[in-house]
């Protein structure tokens, strides 16, 4: 295995494009040193990318909006206060991820590129809007959460692209967002289901919402039909039944030891009913 420690993306992507062999990205390593150790993976080229300037950085930006750079880490981000007040929902998702030896180390990006179904962070993006720069040999595109992931373990990110940025969209006013999941124990374990939302008011009413699954499909997806459910209501028990049965439909889950078909589904339509609630008070800054 050959280690390399590029100073800039540049040289990161001219390592990955070059290389004849299988290539790791690097950043926090609470994926890729396991997979390694456990023999998942062996990389020909490990590109360690914490060194690039900037990587390390949360930065807002002249519209409201985030920029987060790859290697920022769970912990990290909530530190980050004003971070956390425009986006509970997706630092608490991050925050879920591992212990809190874990939390120094995970990214963003790295629970993104792992590709597993029931990553947290990932809903949460997906509900937030959060968009992507691909960097690759070819030029720079961005590119939305949701297109990232294409099945368990498998990305759409092309040989020798990668992820340089994380674009979070500026919170405004009268927003919410929130992230639940099922897990079969009380911490440091994965999801059976994941859902997050995220919405906007006008008065009482949703004039704008997102709605996110995880772990009941081979990748986590946006729902529109459960936003449909949501926008013109003031979350009424109408809106409630119709925001469950739409999560619901679109679960295409398995059956395993940790939940069946029939469970995972049912879950579903609770948490995406219950972090709707939850979206829908810290919209109306009844709660943080």
């Amino acid at each position: 295995m050959r280690y390399h420690k590029p100073a800039s993306f540049a040289q990161a992507i001219d390592i990955a494009s070059t290389s004849e062999g299988i290539t790791r990205f690097l950043a926090g390593g609470t994926d890729v040193l396991v997979q390694l150790r456990a023999d998942i993976v062996s990389p020909d080229d490990l590109i360690d990318i914490k060194h690039i300037s900037g990587v390390r950085e949360i930065t807002k930006r002249a519209d409201g909006g985030y920029d987060i750079g790859i290697a920022v880490s769970g912990a990290e981000m909530s530190e980050d206060d004003v971070l956390m007040a425009d986006w509970p929902g997706l630092v608490e998702a991050m925050d879920l991820i591992g212990s809190t030896q874990v939390q120094g180390r995970a990214t963003l990006v790295g629970n993104l590129c792992n590709a597993s179904p029931a990553a947290d962070s990932v809903p949460a993006m997906i509900a937030a809007g959060v968009t992507l720069t691909v960097e690759g040999p070819t030029g720079a595109r961005e590119v939305a959460v949701e297109d990232i992931p294409t099945g368990p373990g498998k990305t759409a990110l092309e040989k020798g692209e990668m992820i340089t940025k994380v674009h979070v969209p500026a919170r405004g006013e009268n927003a919410g967002d929130a992230y639940l999941r099922f897990i079969p124990r009380t911490e440091m374990d994965i999801a059976v289901v994941g859902c997050g939302v995220n919405l906007r008011l006008e008065g009482d009413t949703i004039t704008e919402a997102r709605v996110a699954l995880g772990a009941v499909a081979p990748v986590a997806a946006l729902v529109p039909e459960a936003a449909k459910a949501l926008i013109g209501t003031t979350l009424d028990e109408a809106a409630l039944a119709a925001l469950a049965k739409a999560a619901q439909e679109a679960c295409n889950p398995i059956d395993d030891k940790r939940g069946t078909i029939a469970f995972r589904t049912d879950v579903a339509g609770v948490l995406a009913q219950r972090a709707a609630k939850i979206a829908y008070a810290r919209a109306k800054g009844e709660t943080k």
